[in-house]
């Protein structure tokens, strides 16, 4: 039975109130006030809200609570039923109790905040005709910080050749980037930089994949962006092998996959490159944020280091 509730149902309604917070809590950095939110209830009760309670056998299972905003809106404030009668219609039959009860006062919308974790709930609302009309953004202080901060360090970067064949890699180069690079060798790996691929890292990239495919070898592109994180690909014969950034969120949020990739793989690098796995495994790590690595440059120059290239 669906009734309005009485000041003799307040605690009823509170204990059930009780059992939502605990069943669906709010974001653990609210400040949530439960002897304010409790008195709301009996305040709604008590004053001009609509509260109905969900009744079986003389024991209140289930309640949906509300208060008029406007002069042609109703906001649902709770709307709760206990486990054990869920699936039955209960909520349902609230719901329909309460919008009789809204239309009564002269209310032409309903309205109502859900968690966007609470995707049972969300379901059920809008499967009963209710859609979004205003979000609520949030985001730490900290991620903030980070990506708010100004883009002025320095991106640079440059691609390893593990070859001795400079010219050959100096003319792929030249056929790519369309000038004469900085070419330079080394233990066993030619190392190529240009301003046109400090300029642009998706460019250092693309160079790198090139001379991969055209030399039929090793190629690592490896640099620092923005002053703040350190990126690397490393390249086999033209095929994109791993890749690294070390904070892989760094440019925005990505799904959980697109995150681990950007994990490094110290058993490709250590089969490509000769570095030792645990020691690149050690250094090569990833993070939420710049503040919890070694600073980039530094950061940078390790894991040349472990790949045995001239940073």
């Amino acid at each position: 039975m669906i009734r309005p509730a009485t000041s003799e149902d307040i605690p009823a309604l509170q204990a059930l109130w009780r059992e939502f917070a605990v069943e669906i809590p709010d974001l653990p950095y609210r400040d949530a006030d439960l002897d304010e939110e409790l008195q709301e209830i009996a305040d709604l009760v008590e004053g001009d809200g609509i509260v109905l309670v969900a009744d079986r056998d003389g024991t209140a299972v289930g309640l949906a609570t509300g208060k008029r905003t406007g002069a042609k809106v109703v906001e649902l404030r709770d709307l709760f039923v206990q486990r054990p009668v869920r699936r039955s219609g209960v909520a349902g039959e609230l719901m329909r109790e309460f919008v009789l009860r809204a239309g009564a006062v002269g209310a032409e919308q309903i309205e109502l905040e859900v968690l966007a974790s609470n995707t049972d709930a969300r379901t059920i609302y809008e499967r009963w005709g209710f859609k979004p009309i205003e979000l609520m953004l949030g985001a730490s202080v900290a991620q903030l910080e980070q990506r708010l901060a100004p883009a002025d360090g320095p991106t640079f970067g440059f691609v390893h050749v593990q070859t001795d064949d400079a010219e050959k890699v100096r003319g792929d180069a030249v056929k790519v980037l369309r000038l004469d690079p900085d070419v330079e060798t080394g233990s066993g790996w030619v190392r190529v930089r240009s301003n046109q691929t400090d300029e642009d890292p998706e460019r250092l990239k693309a160079l790198a994949k090139e001379l991969s495919y055209t030399t039929g070898g090793v190629v690592v592109s490896l640099g620092v962006q923005r002053g703040a994180v350190v990126r690397y690909d490393l390249f086999d014969r033209g095929a994109d092998v791993d890749e690294y950034l070390s904070v892989p969120e760094y440019y925005g949020e990505l799904p959980p996959g697109d995150a681990y990739s950007l994990g490094a793989n110290a058993t490709v690098v250590a089969r490509l490159t000769g570095a030792d796995p645990k020691r690149f495994r050690d250094v090569a790590r990833t993070a939420s944020s710049p503040t919890e690595l070694p600073p980039a440059q530094e950061l940078y120059e390790q894991i040349a280091a472990v790949m045995g290239l001239e940073p």
